[in-house]
C-alpha cells in the first residue's frame, strides 16, 4: 500500500496525502489472513475475563468463582481500545497489526470514526445475524470485501501504510 500513496504539501499544518492507482483487488487481504486476525482480537478480549478466572481460582479462596461487573466493564474497554481507538489511528487492530492488515475505506482512504462504528457495530452485528454468513462473503467475492465492509464502505488490504 505505500507505493500507492504519495505525499502531499502542508495544509493547515497537516501532511495530505493523496491516493493514487488504489485497487481493492489487488490489495485485498486474504480471507485466512483476516479469521487469522480476527481470531488474535478475539483472544484478546477474552483474555480478560479468562484470566480474572484463573487468578480468582488459583490465588483466591477456591470457591465459585465469577466474573463481576467491573471485569465486563474492562472487556468493553478492551473491546474500544481493540475495535475503535486503534483502527481510528492506525488502521488496524492489534490482530490486524500482527497479520500485516490493514482497514481503509472503498477508494483507500483513511476511515474515520463513523464508518468504524458502521463496520465493528453495526456490520459486525449484522454478519453475525446471518450466523456467519455476512464473514464467509470475503471469501467468494472478488474484492474481498465482507458484509461489514459494505456496511461502512470499508475494504481490508494486505500491506501496512509506510510512515512518511
Amino acid at each position: 500500500m505505500s507505493s500507492l500513496t504519495q505525499s502531499a504539501t502542508l495544509i493547515n499544518g497537516f501532511q495530505m496525502q493523496k491516493v493514487i492507482e488504489f485497487s481493492p483487488r489487488v490489495l485485498k487481504a486474504p480471507f485466512f489472513l483476516r479469521i487469522a486476525a480476527f481470531c488474535i482480537d478475539y483472544m484478546l478480549v477474552m483474555s480478560v475475563p479468562i484470566v480474572w478466572l484463573l487468578s480468582s481460582k488459583f490465588f483466591g479462596d477456591g470457591s465459585n468463582a465469577s466474573i463481576s461487573n467491573t471485569v465486563w466493564l474492562f472487556v468493553v474497554i478492551v473491546w474500544l481500545i481493540d475495535f475503535l481507538l486503534l483502527p481510528l489511528f492506525r488502521g488496524r487492530t492489534f490482530g490486524k497489526m500482527l497479520a500485516g492488515i490493514t482497514i481503509v475505506k472503498a477508494d483507500g482512504t483513511k476511515v474515520r470514526l463513523g464508518g468504524l462504528l458502521r463496520r465493528n457495530v453495526i456490520g459486525y452485528l449484522l454478519s453475525i445475524a446471518t450466523f456467519g454468513i455476512g464473514f464467509l462473503i470475503s471469501a467468494v467475492n472478488k474484492t474481498g470485501r465482507s458484509l461489514h465492509d459494505y456496511v461502512a464502505g470499508t475494504v481490508v488490504v494486505y500491506g501496512r501504510k509506510r510512515q512518511a
